[in-house]
């Protein structure tokens, strides 16, 4: 796989299996616009395949072998197993197949200015930022980004210039087959045990991608997070940090918050003042967000100005504190906070958006962060006047039957929260819709498809 290089398929066929992720989608759809044939597989139908087939797209629903004829290159996520179908046949007709990241790592070879964004938490966020900031300063990025923007109508954008943005996720270590020139670290944090040892092992991953930045490039690293700034003293390449509790280069001061929690600061780099910065994304973890991006966006020379204004005028990603609606004068939002760090950013924030009483369903995401992080969670959830915790979101695992959502509800219950356990989707919308008043608002929260509860209960009519 070594010596497959997507430049030697210019204007081939190139097929992906699982083609309906938010990833896989934007990479098909870069590929599409550079002149690529593109088809690809996923089981279950979706908008996104319905947008990559108006692009041009050839789409089939369910993996069968048939499906990889006349493919020159095959790409694959990483949940895609070897005795997956299409996978065996494009083996037999001696196909070239290539993984997800390293398909990224060689698009991002081909911009002279590519920009990273790695973190436990935060990377879908401050991508958006940043690239809602370098659209505003004129730099015609091409984004991948792993949620849906509404400034460019979805997760991807396809420039014209030398500027490529995305997300670097460190699971399986698929970051580490990236060609950042310049890379920002949020937070080093544990998370993805089921396929990393320990929390050192995650900061020895991190080490390695911060190290793949050339001398000439840029590390912008938290030194709020005691990982991260420990990272950026082991690197030789120009290191910028930001923070607002540890001496850092970018800070926040003077932070206050409004009605609905979104904060104004007073941004301050190496002793220079920069101006008020105001948010229009509520929590004291989107400060962090957004000082990161200055960050970016000034080592870039993007002029302060521009800076501000793109801050001020964004507005979020889809599934980010997402308000979804109101219903007899119940509000319904999303967030896909699924890991115990950001579940205590977001409860937080949801106690300082106006409400008479909080509700949040939370859906847990994967059986191995569920065991791992289980005392962790059960401390996370808690701040709300009701918990209610469906199953566990399977994703790519299967259920061993050492934790169960039952098991988590009863030690949240024992930290003194009210919490209980509901399986189904439509029981809990019932149960919301006999208990929910006028002035409450109901959270749903989690990386799976826990979403579609508060879009049941906006739909639903109130039973008499």
């Amino acid at each position: 796989m070594e010596n497959i290089h997507i430049k030697n398929f210019k204007g081939g066929h190139v097929h992906f299996i699982g083609i309906g992720g938010i990833s896989m989608s934007g990479l098909a759809e870069i590929l599409l616009l550079k002149g690529y044939r593109v088809s690809g597989s996923d089981m279950k139908d979706s908008p996104i395949l319905h947008h990559l087939s108006q692009k041009g797209a050839t789409v089939h629903i369910g993996h069968q072998a048939s499906n990889v004829e006349g493919a020159d290159l095959i790409v694959y996520t990483a949940a895609v197993k070897e005795d997956n179908p299409e996978m065996i046949e494009a083996a037999k007709r001696q196909i070239p197949k290539m993984d997800r990241a390293t398909l990224l790592g060689q698009i991002m070879q081909t911009y002279s200015h590519a920009v990273a964004v790695a973190g436990t938490h935060g990377k879908t966020t401050t991508t958006s930022m940043l690239s809602t900031i370098m659209l505003n300063a004129q730099l015609d990025p091409t984004i991948l980004v792993g949620g849906e923007l509404d400034t460019i109508g979805g997760n991807v954008r396809v420039g014209n210039s030398s500027y490529f943005i995305t997300e670097a996720c460190e699971y399986v270590d698929s970051f580490l087959k990236f060609h950042p020139t310049m890379a920002v670290i949020l937070n080093i944090e544990e998370d993805h045990l089921d396929y990393f040892k320990d929390i050192h092992q995650i900061y020895e991953s991190f080490l390695k991608f911060a190290s793949l930045v050339p001398r000439k490039g840029t590390v912008i690293g938290c030194g709020d997070d005691p990982l991260v700034r420990r990272l950026m003293e082991n690197l030789d390449s120009h290191t910028i940090t930001f923070g607002i509790k540890e001496k850092c280069d970018w800070m926040a001061r003077n932070i206050t918050f409004d009605e609905l929690g979104c904060a104004t600061f007073r941004a301050v780099y190496k002793d220079q003042d920069m101006g008020y910065f105001t948010l229009r994304v509520p929590g004291i973890h989107n400060v962090y967000n957004a000082l990161a991006s200055a960050a970016a966006g000034w080592a870039m020379g993007i002029s302060r100005m521009v800076i501000q204004d793109s801050l001020s005028s964004f507005h979020g990603t889809h599934r980010r504190f997402e308000i979804k609606g109101e219903r007899d004068g119940v509000t319904v939002i999303d967030d896909y906070a699924h890991h115990p760090t950001e579940i205590k950013a977001t409860l937080a924030t949801l106690q300082n958006y106006p409400h008479k009483r909080a509700w949040c369903v939370f859906q847990p995401h994967t059986y191995s962060r569920t065991k791992a992080l289980f005392q962790n969670f059960a401390e996370a959830l808690s701040g709300v006047d009701e918990i209610i915790i469906t199953d566990i979101y399977a994703a790519r695992e299967k259920d061993t039957g050492e934790v169960h959502s039952r098991d988590l509800a009863a030690a949240v219950s024992e930290k003194g929260q009210r919490c209980i356990y509901i399986s189904s989707f439509d029981e809990i919308v019932e149960y919301l819709d006999s208990r929910a008043e006028e002035g409450d608002v109901i959270l749903t929260m989690g990386a799976g498809n826990v979403v579609e509860i508060g879009e049941k209960f906006l739909n639903a009519k109130r039973a008499d």
